[in-house]
């Protein structure tokens, strides 16, 4: 797990573990889904303290598998034209899912400070309509989902998370992901464990996990218990539930190497966290210096999955000069995730949606915003990199 030059926006945390890991995997021959993704799946529901997880090949795979899998839920009303509340900021397949299952997005401001929902703006957008809240934990921040929980109210509004950025994270002791009825994750390689591809979803619904253990994998019966909640009692044939199919399903399964890969990363989790709320204590202290540019603010225990910096309007340079400056010094940086979505065409010309109030917040993000990376190891190079590119541009 060696650092890497510059200050990039992502490095491997792989070693000789998990290389020996996909060595096991080629000496088995057995590539495709199998026990080494149900170890993995064993181990990260542990990790998270859910009763299931359910692998797939990617986090937006996990958000697709997620909401379908809603649809055929028994004591969940979430049919086509039910209205979804999202949040203004967040990456492309929070959304698409939604989408494309017929659902009508309503999208809400953030707050400035958390890149969180702006709750009194969520609390205002609940309407008759709204039959689910997709809550999205941004950067490594998890929302306060006490104050969320107060705003349902015992409403029958279902809440799901996308937990992609921020695996990890805590509140009030309790793992991200696991607030809502199901949460997703991604262990692509930018993320804090990185299994190749891939992503998952826990719940500790046994339905929805039965419901997705055949939506994963064409709709079929194979992979159910012999007692279901998809089909109440499968037969003692395998010939006979072979090819069954139950629910229009997909082909979401992951490899077994990543099945594997996990393994070793779900057990450097610990490490990975502590080392990167470490790197975000001194980015906060370093940043103490340049009050021009305003930082997340945490809820709960964040796991930091990268730094943001907004450029205030009075900063005295804009965020290309700020974008130009790390650049001469090395410095790696993308927009906030993907800024404001409800802007994009895909948005305004294909999606059922209405937008709730002003996006005001999502919008300075989405001009004056940027983010870093963050790593598994001490920043101590990276930082005074940082510090150079941002006294370049704070003091010209």
């Amino acid at each position: 797990m060696s650092e890497a030059k510059g200050f990039p926006l992502a490095t491997t945390s792989w070693d000789k573990k998990e290389y020996a890991a996909i060595d096991r995997v080629v000496k088995s021959g057995m590539f495709s889904m199998g026990p080494e993704v149900k170890a993995f799946e064993d181990q990260f529901a542990a990790a998270m303290g859910s009763a299931h997880a359910v692998m797939v090949n990617s986090g937006s795979s996990a958000n697709l598998l997620m909401v379908a899998a809603l649809r055929y839920h028994s004591k969940i009303d979430l049919p086509a034209g039910a209205e979804v509340i999202v949040p203004a900021v967040s990456w492309s397949t929070t959304y698409y899912p939604l989408h494309q299952y017929g659902l009508r997005l309503k999208f809400v401001d953030i707050d400035a400070d958390t890149l969180n929902y702006d709750l009194e703006a969520l609390e205002d957008a609940i309407g008759p309509e709204t039959k689910a809240i997709m809550v999205v934990n941004l950067l490594g921040n998890p929302n306060d989902f006490d104050r969320i929980e107060a705003i349902v109210g015992g409403r029958d509004i279902v809440v799901i998370e996308d937990n992609c950025e921020s695996l990890g994270a805590t509140f009030r002791g309790r793992q991200a992901g696991t607030f809502g009825i199901a949460g997703s994750y991604s262990s692509f390689f930018s993320h804090h464990i990185a299994t190749m591809e891939g992503g998952l979803v826990v719940t500790d619904d046994e339905e929805l996990y039965h419901i997705m253990l055949s939506v994963r994998s064409h709709g079929w019966t194979r992979h159910l218990p012999k007692f279901n909640h998809v089909t109440g009692e499968k037969s003692d044939d395998p010939f006979e539930e072979s090819f069954k199919f139950v629910l229009p399903g997909y082909n979401l399964r992951p490899l077994e190497m990543s099945g594997a890969i996990g393994q070793e990363q779900i057990a450097k989790l610990p490490m990975i966290v502590e080392e990167r709320r470490k790197n975000a204590e001194a980015f906060r202290g370093l940043m103490q210096g340049y009050p021009q540019i305003r930082i997340q603010r945490e809820i709960g225990q964040s796991s930091w999955f990268g730094f943001s910096m907004v450029v205030k309007p009075d900063a005295g340079f804009s965020r290309a000069d700020l974008i130009a400056s790390l650049g001469r010094q090395g410095v790696e940086c993308r927009p906030i995730v993907a800024g404001n979505f409800a802007k994009n065409e895909v948005v305004t010309r294909h999606m059922d949606h209405v937008i709730h109030g002003s996006l005001r917040n999502a919008d300075e993000i989405d001009t004056n915003g940027l983010f870093i990376g963050n790593h598994h190891y001490p920043l101590s190079d990276q930082w005074d990199l940082l510090r150079a590119a941002l006294d370049a541009v704070t003091r010209s």
